[in-house]
């Protein structure tokens, strides 16, 4: 029931009582009044179950066009906690319904116990929300598992040379780099008709080199992500070394990290997730800990209390087919999961050898990485079963996976 009908019922019943209390009554009067009463709860029960009915629906509805073909993957879950739609930030006083440790009872999240969710995360090289064009500048694919508590991401490196669907005809030719898939099926050059745009795209040429199963996607802009970090008050991170990112043409002291303790804020997480004059491997761990200093950040009580109108606030601004009571069950299962259950996986480094290729499209050679497709393809088969990546142990450590403790 929104404002303006909570009013109107306020004022209704507030001059039914002056009216009541200020003149004496007879007895039909009183019958009079006693009907209206009866009525007006009535009407109050309908318009509140129709507000509530109506929330349902707008809670489960997807917020962009779904994937081309579902997956197992995609079903209905269940409300845990929910946004409000459009609640300015500083209003809400809303916090999630997590459950809290007592002496003799243990934490279990609300989220606990879902079906696992498989999501293509897509980081792009734009900042416009319209999302008509630029290309997957981080790709990752992350399962949530709500009932072992566990979130795991696997990375995809962009420059991977694949077959994309759909694209001949326009390009004159069916492989690009992995990156362009997305670029490819947004709706600044539409290669592609299906409504789930660039995210669909990437999805289905995963799926066809890979293996890859999602399903549901996320593209988050770089405007997006810097606001995010601002709202939360900035993450902390530690560098093991200096990184540095000047060039020869950019020597911007911003491009230069120093080792040690860091507070960062939205412009500089988002600088030292893209700076390109490292490794792919090492770029992709300052990622890794860029997300695990966001998660960090989530975990905080003011965090926690703020999260319904954080979502709120951006889930205008996100490319998306989660609905919005996905979206909160999601963050629920991110700010209970324990840091060591959040793991980043890579594919082995000797699966990849840096070569060029002349693109036709471009009209000149471009950097790409060769790689063993059937090898990678095993991975994902694991990955997509829950079976790896696996938290560390003495025993059996990975050098490719890694975590946030």
């Amino acid at each position: 029931m929104n404002d303006k009908m909570l009013f109107v019922w306020f004022m209704f019943f507030y001059h039914f009582h002056v009216l009541r209390d200020s003149h004496p009554v007879k007895s039909n009067q009183k019958a009079i009044l006693a009907v209206l009463s009866a009525f007006a709860c009535v009407a109050a029960v309908v318009s509140f179950s129709y507000a509530s009915q109506a929330y349902q629906a707008w809670s489960q509805k997807p917020l962009g066009p779904v994937l081309e073909s579902a997956t197992p993957g995609q079903r209905q879950l269940p409300a845990t906690w929910t946004a409000p739609p459009s609640t300015p930030i500083s209003t809400i006083t809303l916090a999630p319904t997590l459950s809290f440790a007592t002496s003799t009872q243990p934490i279990v999240p609300l989220c606990y116990g879902l079906p696992p969710m498989t999501l293509l995360a897509i980081g792009t090289d734009q900042r416009s929300d319209d999302y008509k064009y630029g290309r997957a500048d981080a790709i990752r694919v992350i399962r949530a598992d709500f009932i072992s508590r566990r979130i795991s991401a696997l990375e995809f490196p962009r420059d991977l040379w694949v077959e994309i669907p759909e694209i001949s005809d326009n390009t004159g030719q069916d492989h690009d780099k992995l990156n362009t898939a997305y670029f490819y099926g947004n709706p600044g050059l539409h290669y592609w008709e299906h409504p789930s745009e660039g995210p669909g795209l990437l999805a289905r040429t995963l799926d066809l080199n890979f293996g890859v199963k999602v399903d549901h996607y996320v593209a988050v802009n770089m405007n997006v992500f810097v606001d995010l970090v601002d709202t939360l008050g900035g993450i902390d991170i530690t560098l093991p070394e200096a990184v540095d990112g000047r060039t020869g043409s950019d020597k911007s002291k911003r491009l230069y990290f120093p080792a040690g303790d860091l507070h960062l804020d939205g412009e500089q997480a988002l600088t030292l997730g893209r700076i390109r004059n490292v490794s792919v491997f090492s770029r992709a761990k300052h990622q890794n800990l860029v997300m695990c200093a966001v998660q960090k950040k989530m975990e905080s009580p003011e965090a926690l209390m703020q999260m319904p109108q954080i979502i709120a606030s951006f889930v205008d601004h996100i490319q998306t087919d989660l609905t919005p009571t996905q979206i909160s069950q999601l963050a629920c299962l991110g700010a209970s999961v324990p840091r060591n259950s959040i793991l980043f996986a890579s594919f082995p480094r000797e699966f990849f050898n840096p070569a060029e290729i002349y693109d036709p499209v471009l009209k000149q050679n471009v950097f790409i990485w060769e790689a063993d497709f059937d090898e990678m393809t095993r991975y994902v088969e694991r990955f997509n079963a829950g079976s790896w990546p696996q938290p560390a142990t003495s025993a059996e450590p990975d050098s490719e996976v890694s975590d946030c403790e």
